[in-house]
């Protein structure tokens, strides 16, 4: 397959596929693979069931070897899709600690960071 990214490709059952056009996304559009579900307080108080995932935000752990842990998001990987959370690293072989990359499929945004205008916006227009 192409490594040049297909702005007409609508979607595909071959996961190959799948795959590739995630990975030859832009930025832009790799934005929106990084979001993630509500928790049931917020998506009663918004009106929304998943949001972008911004830095700051408080999140709950869902899957994998760190679930029920939360923290905040220290830092967000466009190109891998991986985000970061204060707190949650693992141990190297050579007794480094290293923060573990977890995808946002796998969390639950318990607090939103609501300094920022534009998401503030976005929140209100949800609202109504």
């Amino acid at each position: 397959m192409k490594k040049k990214f297909s702005k007409s490709w609508v979607k595909s059952k071959n996961v190959r596929k799948q795959r590739n056009y995630r990975k030859n996304a832009p930025l832009h559009i790799k934005r929106k693979f990084v979001r993630s579900c509500l928790s049931k307080e917020l998506r009663k108080k918004y009106g929304i069931k998943t949001i972008g995932l911004r830095k700051n935000d408080k999140v709950k752990i869902m899957r994998g070897q760190f679930r029920k842990k939360s923290g905040t998001i220290s830092r967000i990987d466009l190109k891998k899709g991986k985000i970061y959370i204060e707190g949650i690293s693992q141990i190297k072989r050579d007794g480094t600690k290293a923060q573990y990359p977890l995808d946002a499929s796998n969390l639950m945004v318990m607090e939103l960071e609501t300094g920022d205008k534009e998401r503030k916006k976005i929140l209100e227009r949800k609202q109504k």
